[in-house]
């Protein structure tokens, strides 16, 4: 039998109480989700007819009477004998179980669409539907060689459309198999809104769409790929949003794939416009509609970007739009044949070269200094904006003892290839000598100021007060339980700071773990605001691989927050109001409505040990705080909180964080 050395009982016994550390602050940042969404259930007029409603029922059906049994035990029977014959369809799972995805089970996606897609008495409905306009809208389709069926699919799924102020204007290469002039022509001569050029040799998917362009004389113009299908109501939906709002030029929605079988599978939910996303991979594709007078402007596909070149029509319009209108609807399926496997995407490697090079002329169009690099998978990009100077970044951390943490934190800084930066310790009622001891090394740094703050305990003023004092260009928020994985870190959040357009910027945070902290925040979750892909693997790649790419969000967590400081001043800085939650939310929802974007990237990567310093919401004080934060969140962002989050989708849903579909 073998004894264990003292020494190594200690130290498991350490690793056994950041395991349990680790569980607990999880357990309490799902508590707190919980306190904030019971919060706004009890505050809701919902929730307050509920009580009436429960006090008549007390009254007809007393607690424990025979009534009251029998009512139970006759909707009990009613809901074994739906489950039955409807099946269990609560207990579908919304995300693949490894941690590491966020794929829409095929089953549970049925059921959205069953649910909450038009049904025949509302695609009726729509047929008959006056709009105060009646845009015509061009559908621009490129041909050549397109296999039978799909062919006729996508005429079909034209000719469907509850809408019918259109055209569909096809150029086809000169193909070379018999049947695609014979479909064309018969379903010219079914519909005079359908308008056919034979060109007399392909000319590509750039000199084929072109020549379907010159066809057209919409008012805007839809992008149709040859083998793909129209939702019927895709273009009823496009023309509401065109009536309400009349400015917009560039409309794009959500979209999903057609497996081998045809079947609907792997809906993509986008976010609204997100430039930051867009320079990371092309999020828009399907559909894309655009006033035609843009499309002119443009002038049309550009040759040099095959495979591509919708990525790069589109990366142009943006810089030109006066309105870009994301429409939150499924409205086009596109077929996944040919491109499903690896081997396909590797044949494609020049379609990938393509869109970096859309990316980068983009960029200099713009007067952005950057480079465009390939992203982690193929796909996605990653851009280096260039750093002519390095400015002073004010590092500001708030601390009470922990003095090892903070020396860690510390040297993250330190250690940093970032050269330009000053530290400032907000000193807040230190007890331990080690704490004190830690200070007058540091003192003597001369980049390292300690300040005091001898008031009770409130982010929001400690950093307001921090900032007083700095004399940096961009102010960096952190907690003092933060150490960095990768040593640009701070470059890496100074290059997107910098940028004009650009409000806060957030980093990637794991648990000691290697499991997502913070990857981005929701607005609306759990009555407030959550974190976005809690709890998933480091490597995953997460909805749409959203944590793998530099992207826009509502706001980002607080304990790695860097914001430059004319925007900090322009708002006024932290709402002092915000005592220890919701602060962070808060400012980042002030920048956004100052015009200004949050960005998050995953290239600034950091473990968190999350409320280490802070503690919990473990006494009624606390929780009465929590709750007076949660009410002053809830009055002041109520609009905010009422549309949603723009960067989350309305069909996902706000009790998780895994982009699960609500159904």
């Amino acid at each position: 039998m073998s004894i264990t050395e003292p020494g190594n009982e200690l130290e498991a016994a350490r690793r056994r109480i950041a395991q349990l550390e680790i569980a607990l602050m999880r357990r309490n940042e799902l508590l707190e989700q919980k306190q904030a969404a019971l919060c706004a259930i009890y505050d809701s007029a919902a929730w307050k007819l509920v009580r009436v409603v429960l006090k008549v029922r007390d009254k007809l059906l007393p607690l424990h009477s025979r009534r009251r049994k029998a009512i139970k035990y006759a909707v009990r029977s009613f809901v074994r004998l739906a489950r039955w014959v409807f099946g269990r369809g609560n207990d579908l799972p919304g995300v693949t179980g490894d941690g590491l995805g966020c794929t829409t089970p095929p089953e549970l996606y049925r059921r959205w669409i069953r649910k909450y897609e038009p049904k025949s008495a509302d695609l009726v409905r729509q047929r008959q539907h006056v709009f105060g306009r009646n845009p015509k809208i061009s559908l621009i389709v490129p041909t050549y060689n397109t296999p039978k069926a799909f062919l006729e699919e996508m005429l079909e799924s034209v000719l469907a459309q509850t809408y019918t102020n259109w055209e569909l204007c096809i150029a086809d290469g000169n193909s070379t198999v018999p049947h695609v002039r014979t479909i064309l022509d018969r379903y010219a001569a079914r519909d005079q809104r359908i308008v056919v050029r034979y060109l007399p040799s392909n000319e590509g998917i750039v000199g084929n769409s072109n020549a379907a362009l010159l066809l057209a004389t919409g008012d805007y113009v839809g992008l149709l790929d040859h083998d793909d299908t129209l939702a019927p109501f895709a273009l009823y939906e496009v023309v509401s949003a065109i009536n309400h709002h009349p400015d917009a030029d560039f409309l794009y929605s959500d979209e999903d794939k057609l497996d081998p079988l045809g079947q609907r599978v792997e809906p993509n939910f986008k976010p609204n416009w997100s430039p930051e996303t867009l320079r990371s991979r092309n999020y828009i594709c399907h559909l894309t509609v655009l006033k035609r007078e843009l499309m002119l402007k443009l002038g049309g596909f550009r040759s040099g970007f095959d495979g591509s070149q919708d990525y790069d029509l589109i990366l142009r319009a943006s810089e030109k739009a006066k309105r870009i209108v994301h429409i939150p609807k499924i409205l086009y399926h596109w077929r996944m044949h040919d491109q499903s496997t690896a081997a396909n995407k590797a044949s494609k490697r020049y379609a990938f070269e393509a869109g970096k090079k859309a990316i980068a002329e983009h960029l200099q169009r713009l007067h952005i200094a950057a480079t465009v690099t390939d992203g982690p998978i193929l796909g996605t990009y990653q851009v280096i904006y260039h750093l002519k100077t390095q400015p002073l970044v004010s590092v500001i951390i708030p601390n009470r003892d922990h003095a090892d943490m903070l020396a860690k934190c510390i040297r993250s800084i330190s250690d940093s290839n970032y050269a330009n930066w000053e530290l400032l310790i907000v000193e807040n009622g230190s007890k331990e000598p080690t704490t004190h001891a830690l200070y007058a090394q540091l003192a003597q740094e001369p980049r390292v100021r300690i300040l005091e703050w001898t008031q009770p305990f409130n982010y929001a003023a400690v950093n307001n007060f921090a900032a007083t004092h700095a004399r940096g260009e961009l102010f960096l928020f952190l907690n003092n339980d933060i150490e960095a994985i990768n040593p640009d870190w701070i470059e890496k959040m100074v290059k997107l700071a910098i940028q004009p357009s650009i409000g806060a910027v957030g980093a990637k945070l794991y648990y000691p773990d290697d499991t997502i902290q913070h990857a981005g925040i929701i607005l609306g979750m759990g009555g407030i605001a959550g974190h976005s892909h809690l709890n998933f693997k480091r490597e995953a790649p997460g909805y749409m691989q959203r944590l793998l790419i530099t992207q826009n969000c509502s706001a980002v967590t607080g304990a790695c927050l860097m914001i430059p400081k004319k925007v900090f001043s322009e708002i006024g800085g932290f709402d002092e109001g915000f005592v220890l939650a919701f602060n962070d939310v808060d400012i980042c929802c002030q920048i956004l409505q100052k015009g200004y974007r949050i960005v998050w990237t995953p290239e600034a990567e950091l473990y968190h040990l999350e409320s280490k310093t802070r503690g919990y919401e473990d006494t009624p004080e606390k929780q009465a705080r929590f709750q007076r934060e949660v009410a002053l969140f809830q009055s002041k962002w109520a609009d905010l909180l009422e549309s949603g989050d723009p960067y989350y989708s309305p069909h996902f849903r706000l009790d998780r964080a895994d982009f699960c579909l609500k159904t």
